[in-house]
């Protein structure tokens, strides 16, 4: 699908030469996390997903450019917890 978020950063961060891939565990994290924040905090739909995707992207969006051409970066459930893990102590 043309907005598939999860698409849309592997080819923002393709632009710079580097491959994205998320794990399954971390796609599962991303979509527990959007829907637990929409429960807790406000529910804004499918939006808090683009939001908590924003948030785990934003330091691989900033570092992609340094990084070497061909370089791989993998989003994994770790790094999704600790990229959220201030947004969920505040929910």
């Amino acid at each position: 699908p043309v907005a598939n978020l999860l698409r849309q950063q592997i080819e923002l961060i393709g632009a710079e030469g580097v491959e994205l891939e998320f794990d399954d565990d971390a796609v599962r994290e991303i979509a527990r996390m959007a829907a637990q924040l929409n429960k807790t905090v406000e529910n804004i739909g499918a939006r808090r997903l683009h939001t908590v995707l924003e948030r785990i992207m934003e330091t691989i969006s900033f570092d992609a450019a340094e990084l070497e051409t061909g370089a791989k970066v993998t989003v994994n459930k770790s790094l999704v917890e600790e990229r959220l893990k201030d947004v969920t102590m505040k929910a």
